[in-house]
């Protein structure tokens, strides 16, 4: 069944709201697209509609955590991320305050709002930032796991959902740990490491890999930071070819994070698919998936190509 994040996310704050009277909800101007508007419903008194104004928003939110509160802060995900960075630097991070932020339509699924609207940039902004947690679901029900992971830490915490409605990868019962990768399918020719929608896109290409004798080990990583260091570099270990698949640049996001545990831990290299220091443009978000190489047939292309790269050095490799 097909779900938007956001949707799981307003949900899960009415719950949570319902529960805690110290969790309240800040938007600016844009409380219907990313459904932290759901939490007036339980109480009206505890959502705060902050106008086109993120940085006093910030601010804001920064003072309630200071007083005790839960305050969880939604916008799209350009404009929580980078129109007001300085403050979550300074007023959120640095005083280690518990602040939520939630941004909604990340990456370019965004579709035709454009690249004003896009953001592909926020998770290597956030990375930057020390005392920063860094979150990226990519079904409904993991994003209603995660909110309620997040509403129970005390740190600063950053949790990147995109607009449209995805495919569930997990049964709404799922048991999940955010200090660990989950393994979705595992196989023998090489590991995928995916986050948000390019989760479904690599299941999707796997299974073409898969009957064309090519097996995969495709690998859901939500928690970006801190990260399941153990859990990457032990399937590092095991595959000698390796992919990274995210709805945002390649530089600062999943791809470096791997690549940088890789240097460090257990040296390969890796494959980063992503956009490939680039903005998109204005389209359907299916259009922009498919010719920037971010949906199924895109990874699964990749993919293939490597193989077929790998199969002709081995080929014609002298013997010595």
């Amino acid at each position: 069944m097909a779900r938007a994040l956001r949707d799981a996310y307003g949900e899960t704050l009415m719950a949570l709201a319902a529960e805690n009277d110290k969790v309240v909800a800040l938007d600016a101007d844009l409380a219907s697209s990313t459904k932290s508007i759901s939490i007036k419903k339980i109480d009206p008194n505890r959502f705060f509609d902050m106008g086109i104004a993120e940085a006093d928003m910030i601010g804001h939110a920064a003072g309630f955590a200071a007083s005790g509160y839960i305050p969880f802060v939604s916008s799209f995900a350009m404009f929580a991320t980078g129109r007001c960075w300085e403050q979550i630097r300074n007023s959120v991070a640095y005083p280690r305050l518990n602040v939520k932020i939630c941004a909604t339509h990340a990456g370019i699924s965004v579709g035709e709002d454009g690249v004003s609207h896009q953001a592909t940039e926020d998770i290597a902004i956030m990375r930057a930032i020390p005392n920063m947690e860094i979150y990226v679901p990519c079904d409904a029900a993991e994003t209603k796991a995660l909110i309620r992971h997040v509403a129970e830490t005390k740190t600063p915490c950053y949790v990147r959902m995109g607009r449209i409605a995805v495919e569930d990868v997990y049964p709404d019962d799922k048991e999940f740990d955010f200090t660990k990768i989950n393994v979705l399918r595992e196989g023998s020719k090489a590991v995928i490491f995916a986050t948000g929608i390019m989760v479904q896109a690599a299941l999707e290409a796997a299974e073409r890999l898969d009957k064309e004798g090519m097996p995969i080990t495709v690998v859901d990583v939500c928690a970006i930071k801190p990260c399941d260091e153990e859990g990457i570099v032990n399937l590092l270990q095991q595959h000698k070819i390796v992919f990274t698949a995210e709805e945002h640049s390649t530089i600062g996001g999943l791809g470096s994070l791997v690549c940088e545990l890789a240097a460090d831990k257990c040296p390969r290299k890796v494959i980063r698919i992503g956009l490939k220091d680039k903005y998109a443009e204005s389209g359907n978000y299916k259009d922009l998936l498919k010719k920037y190489k971010l949906d199924a047939d895109g990874v699964y292309d990749k993919i293939r190509r490597t193989f077929d790269k790998e199969e002709k050095e081995f080929r014609y490799m002298p013997f010595r």
